[in-house]
């Protein structure tokens, strides 16, 4: 075996640290231009653009010299730096001298995925896993691929087939390598259980693992999964798995920093700075490097309404990085990245400050120091546009596109200031229409761009943008609007003025929780900052807590195997449970203020919500926003979600708003006539008329005195998000109502979807005759109350039959009975609803072996595929 193929067995084993040492060696003892390649790639994975950069033209300057091997590298090289241009041709010219060559195959593969075809991509992978089956990164490839095009079958058979591999191959591999390959694999696993609606599998699986293995290793695993969990936004099940998490490691600071990145992702800052604000704390005690990147973070998430706290924490992180040492961190590259990533701050902080000088000679500084630093670029560039230096701005984002065109987009797309000339704006929506991995245009860029046309007053122009943004961002949406309307009847039914006679002492009586809630764009966040600006009251924001609640409950039936969801099972909440769930959300509310007789939380579709949230606090007050339909239907429409969270997606369709407006309407008047008299409503468009007159009305409703200073709301130091963060620094303006005339001639769509009939497929909903049967059953089983432990879960399934706990804990039951056959056929029910329940599966085992059925036990023992680390744990 040649030097060389080693060092491509570096490649693939991702080793690109052992590989750049191990080239540079090779290079010096022999001079072969063939390695050329090799470490640039090396360099290129580890970040080092320059020089990746030098050497791959080094290496391409002399292609001559090059076999067929070396030229696919070259192309490996031109793919980790985003080249296609360079790639494709080189990768073409190798197929066409050796057609099966499989790194080529794997390689342009890759490479036609970037550019949107998906199934010649597919044919590729195949074609190479066919010739050379041991190489993993390209099984998980092609696994990740299946995924995509929605098919986890096939991603489940190409992930089989990297773990064979991987049995094969491990005794001949390094440890490290082994372990990087398992936590791999491992992660795949938990996202095609996700792709396959399998979350009840990955969860369990993910709590046994959690024994075995370390902290560091199972948070990995679990960061993972609530990643892909945001990935297919199922926003407050990621929240709620890392919740969970840091239930068992409540310092563990990948956890705290993904919360705060999930709950800024979703704009809720003041969450995430709270989040940021205990891993700082945690991060002291631990010491090490993690601390510096933790305050350059919060400074970012400090940046646009905190501007001394975004400052100081700038400047810690300066301070911070010039006293670490090589031992604190992996090394003085490291470090080097680290005071990169502080300067950068605190050049971000001296341009909010509108500081433009000193902030282009820091941010120059960085760049003369790394010229592909791109989040130096981003904010010089908008601080560019800002200065309305256009073409320096596009100088900037062209050189971004040359290194990740997708952040070099992000940052014209996030660019606030807007060119006057049509020429420029012609020029930036030539830019926005070029064909990129999103699609065909870039949708956020042309939302920007139909508001500078409006700002032109040609209105036609930006409804034309506007159209083409929202049909591309349609495509990458999985929005069903009838399956909305069916889950709002479905909580209408749920929640009906009956579920609250029977449950009178459910939650608890605090007055603490506010809740702002709406339409988006109705004026939310208008009404909050009124409201926070009395002293004795805390905005507290958007806030997620109500919807992790919600996956919370979710989770528990996923865990019993009831076979419900939310909002079947609220029927089974009782005044502990209730109580439980109340307090844990008043005690998250207190940490934005402890001395807030009133915390807000202005999360707009909780409107949704509200019948949970009077569960939980009878006395909680909530005001519901109204604003003109066909002004909240514009302000949606022209507004970039750009994460699409939090059921915005309807946002992307003229007649989805219009529905979901039809929708929140039938909805806030099933819950005016549940709670007659206890929800305020307020108009923007009397508040807007009416500041003083409004104000004193929303407090009053509260329940505190008045306070004159909440006519100034635009001058309160606090953290605002949303779309309305630049409206809600300037007085009242009426510049917004009746916007909709302007549009008049294209709303037809919205005035058809609000208008039309609202019809649901019948509700076929249970209703427990008392809640709690479940908890209730264990406790008196686990006290040796036998008969009223049967009788608990006996009633349960007379209303849910296949209920997988109730069946199997009545099996125990009958098992300490001495029942032992009517007790196996329960277990074998109950375990077949919960599958990757593996304490059933062991008490089922043993009730085999009790009755004699030792072939059913013995065959209960052998791994399964459904959920458990059994295979993967022996990678």
């Amino acid at each position: 075996m040649s030097y060389l193929t080693i060092l491509r067995q570096l490649v693939d084993q991702q080793q690109f640290s052992v590989l750049q040492a191990n080239a540079q060696a090779y290079l010096a003892e022999t001079g072969d231009v063939r390695a050329w390649p090799l470490l640039a790639l090396a360099h290129a994975h580890l970040g080092e653009r320059q020089q990746a950069l030098a050497l791959g033209g080094q290496a391409a300057a002399r292609q001559a010299e090059l076999d067929l091997d070396a030229r696919v590298d070259l192309a490996g090289v031109a793919c980790v730096l985003l080249q296609l241009g360079e790639a494709v041709p080189l990768l073409e010219g190798a197929l066409a001298e050796a057609p099966d060559h499989p790194l080529a195959l794997a390689r342009l593969a890759w490479c036609r995925l970037q550019q949107g075809d998906a199934v010649q991509a597919r044919r590729l992978y195949r074609r190479s896993v066919e010739l050379a089956p041991e190489r993993l990164p390209v099984w998980t490839a092609l696994a990740r691929l299946c995924l995509q095009d929605g098919d986890p079958v096939a991603a489940q058979q190409a992930l089989d087939a990297a773990i064979e591999r991987l049995q094969i191959a491990h005794r001949e591999l390094p440890e490290a390598v082994v372990q990087q390959a398992t936590a791999q694999l491992r992660g795949l696993q938990l996202e095609i259980w996700v792709a396959s609606e399998a979350l009840a599998q990955a969860e369990h699986w993910l709590a046994e693992r959690r024994a075995t293995l370390t902290e560091s290793d199972w948070v990995a695993l679990l960061s993972g999964y609530a990643l892909t969990l945001a990935g297919q936004d199922r926003h407050a099940a990621a929240e709620a798995a890392l919740s969970d998490a840091l239930e068992h490691y409540p310092k563990n600071l990948d956890l705290l920093s993904q919360q705060a990145e999930l709950a800024q992702l979703q704009g809720r800052t003041p969450q995430a700075i709270h989040l940021l604000r205990r891993a700082i704390q945690a991060a002291k005690h631990q010491g090490g490097h993690q601390e510096v990147g933790l305050w350059v973070r919060l400074s970012a998430a400090c940046l646009q309404s905190r501007d001394e706290q975004a400052r100081h924490a700038a400047e810690q992180a300066l301070a911070l990085v010039e006293r670490l040492s090589p031992s604190e961190a992996s090394s003085e590259a490291q470090i080097h990245q680290l005071r990169l990533q502080a300067r950068h701050a605190l050049a971000q902080v001296e341009s909010q400050a509108q500081q433009f000088e000193p902030a282009e000679a820091l941010f120059n500084e960085i760049l003369a120091d790394n010229p592909y630093f791109v989040p130096a670029l981003q904010g010089l560039g908008q601080q560019q546009m800002q200065r309305g230096r256009i073409d320096e701005a596009l100088a900037l984002f062209e050189r971004i596109k040359q290194i990740d065109p997708a952040k070099g987009y992000a940052s014209l797309i996030n660019a606030r200031r807007f060119p006057d000339d049509e020429q420029t704006l012609e020029r930036m929506e030539g830019i926005a229409r070029q064909p990129s991995v999103e699609g065909t245009v870039r949708g956020g860029l042309l939302l920007q761009l139909a508001a500078a046309w409006e700002k032109r007053k040609d209105y036609d122009k930006a409804m034309a943008l506007a159209n083409d943004a929202n049909a591309a961002s349609k495509r990458l949406l999985n929005y069903d609007p009838q399956a909305h309307r069916q889950r709002c009847a479905r909580i209408r039914h749920a929640f009906s003025r009956s579920l609250y006679q029977h449950r009178p002492d459910c939650g608890v009586d605090s007055r603490l929780p506010v809740y702002v809630l709406g339409m988006p764009r109705s004026g939310t966040t208008l009404v909050e900052q009124v409201l926070a600006s009395h002293s004795q009251i805390c905005g507290a924001g958007e806030l997620g807590l109500i919807p992790q609640v919600i996956a919370g409950l979710e989770h528990w039936e996923r865990r019993t195997g009831s076979g419900r969801g939310y909002p079947d099972c609220v029927d089974d909440l009782n005044a502990y449970v209730s109580a439980g769930m109340a307090n844990k959300v008043l005690e998250q509310l207190r940490e934005f203020d402890i001395d807030a007789r009133h915390v807000v939380d202005k999360l707009p579709h909780n409107f949704e919500n509200i019948g949970l949230i009077k569960l939980l606090f009878p006395q909680a007050r909530i005001i519901s926003v109204r604003r003109d339909p066909r002004d909240i239907a514009l302000s949606n429409y022209f507004t970039d979600y750009a994460a699409k969270h939090g059921g915005m997606g309807f946002a992307y369709d003229l007649g989805w708003i219009g529905e979901q407006l039809a929708d929140h309407n039938l909805l806030m008047q099933h819950w005016q006539q549940v709670f007659p008299g206890e929800i305020l409503e307020v108009n923007y468009e009397d508040l807007v008329e009416d500041l003083e007159g409004v104000a004193r009305k929303m407090l009053d409703y509260v329940g505190v005195d008045w306070e004159p200073q909440v006519l100034a709301f635009n001058e309160l130091d606090r953290p605002v998000k949303t779309a309305s963060v630049w409206q809600v620094r300037q007085p009242v303006y009426q510049s917004s109502k009746a916007k909709w005339l302007r549009y008049r001639e294209h709303l037809a769509p919205l005035t058809r979807g609000t208008n039309a009939k609202i019809e649901w497929q019948p509700i076929d909903m249970l209703a427990l005759p008392e809640p709690g049967l479940l908890n209730a059953g264990v406790d008196f089983y686990h006290k040796n109350q036998l008969d009223e432990a049967e009788s608990r879960f006996k009633q349960l399934l007379q209303f849910i039959p296949e209920h997988g706990a109730a069946n199997f804990m009545l099996g125990l039951v009958y098992a300490r009975k001495g029942h032992l056959p009517d007790a196996v056929e329960l277990m074998q029910i109950g375990y077949a609803r919960c599958p990757w329940n593996m304490n059933w599966r062991k008490d089922l085992i043993q009730a085999y072996e009790m009755l004699g059925e030792a072939e059913k036990a013995a065959a209960l023992r052998q791994p399964s595929r459904v959920g458990e680390a059994d295979e993967l744990s022996t990678c």
